[in-house]
């Protein structure tokens, strides 16, 4: 981060990649102007950056590359505000910036030796596509042990990332579970019903295992349930609030659930820790 918390890195669109059939999900890769900004930039799967474009405001997004992956930095942008719409009609080569690396991230150093099981629903599988990324990188996955990912959408057009979630499904060191809520597709090949339905017919054991959980909020309100049934205790289900955050550095208080903020203090927390708060999430 540059010393000025209020003070964006200045970067370019490098590819804008469409990624669902509605046109309001794009993948942003942005490339540093300067490569002594590039070094600075230091991050971990779970934070967020403020996307910044002068005269139209900022928004927080979670970092959808992994640090493993070099050359560039990726954020998923759904079109649904000023901001995000003015985005969403910008061209490769325009500049813009990027404050950060904010918040917290995912405890990797306590899942390391364990086997991690992650759940997303929505546009919100940005952070658990940097996770699984990093995961998977050579290095890495020997620190992990069984890896699996339930993972689900609407409609088969609305996944994210779906060239890359067949590659991983190819893989015999990731066990792969996608979903949709419903289909009239006769090529469809994977699994129908909600998130919540199919981690409780696929997961079966939580011996071992921590669950990272990012998604809507229904959908955590459901699923949470289920990982507790299943015997996950609260130290070892890890959720990301990052859909409450709004200025990113604590200031605006947008972002409090009882003394904490989530921009500051997260946006991960264990349901252990959220459980001490007032149920406002």
């Amino acid at each position: 981060m540059t010393d000025n918390p209020y003070l964006p890195y200045p970067v370019k669109i490098q590819e804008i990649i469409t990624e669902t059939e509605d046109n309001n999900l794009k993948s942003y890769k942005l490339t540093f102007l300067n490569k002594e900004d590039e070094g600075n930039f230091s991050y971990t799967p779970g934070q967020f950056c403020e996307i910044s474009i002068p005269g139209k405001g900022e928004i927080p997004i979670g970092i959808a590359s992994s640090p493993t992956e070099k050359g560039f930095v990726m954020f998923t942008v759904n079109k649904t505000g000023v901001v995000t719409r003015f985005l969403h009609n910008m061209e490769e080569d325009e500049l813009l910036g990027i404050r950060g690396p904010l918040g917290n991230w995912y405890p990797w150093e306590q899942m390391e030796g364990k086997n991690v099981l992650v759940i997303g629903g929505g546009f919100a599988f940005t952070t658990l596509r940097s996770s699984i990324v990093y995961m998977l990188e050579p290095e890495n996955r020997k620190k992990f042990k069984d890896i699996t990912v339930v993972y689900g959408s609407r409609s088969p057009g609305l996944l994210l990332y779906r060239n890359e979630l067949i590659e991983w499904e190819k893989r015999d060191d990731i066990n792969m579970h996608i979903t949709v809520d419903g289909t009239d597709d006769p090529d469809w090949k994977y699994n129908v019903g909600f998130v919540p339905t199919i981690t409780e017919k696929k997961i079966t054991t939580s011996e071992d295992t921590y669950a990272i959980v990012c998604g809507p909020p229904i959908m955590i309100k459901f699923t949470q349930p289920v990982l507790e049934k299943i015997g996950f205790t609260a130290e070892k289900i890890i959720m990301s609030l990052e859909m409450r955050m709004k200025c990113g550095i604590g200031i605006c208080g947008r972002c409090n659930i009882g003394d904490k903020y989530v921009c500051k203090d997260g946006p991960v927390f264990s349901l252990a820790e959220l459980n001490e708060l007032p149920n406002e999430y």
